[in-house]
């Protein structure tokens, strides 16, 4: 079976990445042996590097704005 997209080998950390599965996320730590990334949408997700297959984005996006059920509620409000 033949992988989609680029092999990535150790990033630096900061660099941003596009996983086919797992969306954006930044490098965290990275070396020959294994690669931690912190997505957006799935938390923190250790690869081993040489087999991890993802896209080098070059500037990393905004994170997602966080949806207006996790914001927390004014205090005091009267009616």
């Amino acid at each position: 079976m033949a992988r989609a997209g680029p092999e990535v080998k150790a990033v630096r950390a900061g660099q941003c990445l596009r996983h086919e599965i797992f969306g954006i996320g930044i490098a965290v730590t990275s070396n020959e042996d294994r690669t931690t990334i912190d997505f957006y949408d799935h938390g923190r997700r250790t690869f081993v590097t040489g087999m991890l297959v993802a896209e080098l984005v070059a500037e990393a996006p905004p994170k997602p704005p966080r949806s207006k059920a996790a914001a927390p509620k004014a205090a005091g409000r009267t009616r």
